[in-house]
């Protein structure tokens, strides 16, 4: 068990290497910083209510704030289909009907 291992092979640098010498960080995406200027969220309607079902602060109610045609109504929904939000009175709102919705602060 005394062989010599075969030496490693390692070529010579003969130039001056630059890597990284320009380097470009960002610490928001373009996006983030537009949102919080702005205040404006682009999601759309269905994005916010899965983002809504799919938080780990929803277990089978969720207070939330619904701006509609008609105005903003405070409501608990328990869930979905697909035309309609179902609140916990058994209420059916339309989605048509939704212009925002957020969860209630």
């Amino acid at each position: 068990m005394d062989k010599k291992l075969p030496g490693i092979f390692a070529s010579k640098v003969d130039k001056k290497i630059g890597n990284n010498e320009d380097v470009y960080y960002s610490e928001h995406d373009n996006r983030d910083v537009f949102l919080k200027d702005d205040k404006k969220d682009f999601r759309n309607i269905n994005q916010k209510i899965n983002d809504i079902f799919n938080s780990p602060n929803y277990i089978y109610k969720a207070d939330v704030v619904i701006k509609t045609n008609n105005g903003e109504v405070t409501k608990r929904i328990i869930g979905k289909n697909a035309t309609h939000l179902i609140t916990i009175d058994n209420e059916l709102i339309p989605l048509t009907e939704i212009k925002d919705i957020r969860i209630k602060s």
